[in-house]
């Protein structure tokens, strides 16, 4: 009936569970300095996109005659030339849809980093709970084997038991009094790191939720949706089409330049005669154009991108296989934790009943005192090695919610 009442109380408070470690996700997201600079960079390159698609700036260039050339209509004094190149018809497109692609694939990385950042979360926060149920068992057993050794030494003062349940109880209780002390002095580094990825300071106090309870039922996660869904994967999909359209840009960047300009002589006036138009200044529109002839930088930069592009599928399909061995064995240790959950639950029911009849035929016989004692541990253990298996279940199903960018 005990651990009934244990398992109702778990289920009415998940619900806080919930909110507490959903209130700890969301101040990671907004203070982890590591997230900030990852969106920080998928900023910067969006501000690449403007960059290469504008055109290059004009040239404006100036001469002065020491000695002046004459002309028909007087002396040439300076010359002013304005000229701007234009690349060929889609070379600036070409250019923004790659920065556009790496853009796409800086924020596919920061999704991953904020996925891989709520899942490191997770995996400080559940054993920091397992840790608080572990000292609260313990300290629950503490307290009955302190009842168990006044029992014991109130039987042995009456003769009717022997000092050696006494001396038992006081090993076991000295044995619990060090593990304790050591779970309390394991709860400093485990917050520390939880505040760590909070970015606060690393002495922050913590509250952690009571009790938190597993859905027995397995939830539905397939590998397909994984590959389909998963940052990593896309980042490097974004890299290959930026590499795709790479190949466009270094094709363009073959093709000649034009350029188109103006040229202005500022003119002086004649002094020796009249004539018509005399110190006009001259306007003159030019038009170049580049011969790109020397073909070798053109053709390694399209060699170039084939390679990326070769490069990025193998890569994509290492990190698919990589991915597909970590879901199952994430899927495992997810089946494994419910199973475990199941096995400890039943078996912590039992153990307090025979804990509770082992105790009764003590109270009347006195026999069997080490009986009761093991007994009792084992219950307290099951108990414990519940709590670790719903954190087991928990981490699993985080690992496999952050493969899939449920979070």
């Amino acid at each position: 009936m005990k651990n009934i009442l244990f398992i109702l109380s778990v289920l009415f408070i998940t619900g806080l569970h919930a909110q507490t470690l959903d209130e700890y996700l969301k101040k990671s997201i907004e203070n982890n300095p590591g997230l900030k600079a990852r969106y920080s960079e998928f900023e910067a390159a969006l501000q690449k996109i403007h960059q290469v698609k504008s055109l290059p700036d004009p040239t404006l260039s100036m001469s002065a005659f020491g000695q002046m050339i004459e002309t028909r209509v007087g002396p040439q004094r300076a010359i002013f030339i304005l000229n701007q190149m234009l690349p060929w018809v889609g070379t600036l497109k070409a250019q923004g849809d790659v920065m556009g692609y790496l853009a796409e694939a800086k924020f596919q990385a920061w999704l991953d980093s904020r996925n891989e950042l709520l899942f490191k979360v997770k995996s400080a926060w559940y054993p920091i709970y397992e840790l608080d149920q572990t000292i609260k068992y313990q300290q629950e057993n503490k307290l009955i084997l302190e009842s168990f050794k006044t029992l014991s030494l109130t039987r042995f003062k009456n003769g009717k038991g022997a000092m050696v349940d006494v001396i038992r109880v006081d090993i076991m209780l000295d044995d619990l009094s060090t593990e304790l002390i050591i779970l309390e002095n394991k709860r400093k580094p485990l917050l520390a790191q939880l505040n760590k990825l909070l970015n606060q300071n690393i002495n922050t106090p913590l509250e952690i939720t009571d009790s938190i309870l597993p859905d027995i039922n397995l939830p539905v996660y397939s590998i397909d949706s994984i590959l389909e869904n998963n940052p990593k994967l896309k980042e490097v999909e974004k890299k290959e089409q930026a590499w795709q359209q790479q190949t466009i840009v270094a094709r363009k960047q073959g093709m000649p330049k034009l350029g188109i300009g103006l040229n202005y002589t500022i003119i002086g006036e004649r002094t020796d005669m009249d004539v018509p138009d005399n110190g006009k200044d001259a306007i003159m529109p030019m038009v170049s154009i580049s011969l790109p002839i020397y073909r070798k930088k053109y053709r390694a930069a399209h060699k170039e991108a084939e390679f990326m592009q070769s490069s990025l599928q193998e890569m994509k399909v290492d990190m698919s296989n990589e991915l597909s061995a970590t879901y199952e064995l994430s899927y495992f240790e997810l089946s494994k934790a419910i199973e475990e959950y199941k096995l400890f639950a039943t078996q912590m029911e039992k153990t307090d009943q025979a804990s509770n009849l082992l105790m009764a035929a003590y109270s009347n016989s006195g026999k069997d005192f080490e009986e009761v004692l093991r007994m009792q541990q084992l219950n307290f253990k099951y108990k414990i090695n519940t709590s670790t298996a719903v954190k087991n279940y928990f981490i699993a199903k985080a690992r496999l919610e952050y493969l899939n960018a449920k979070n």
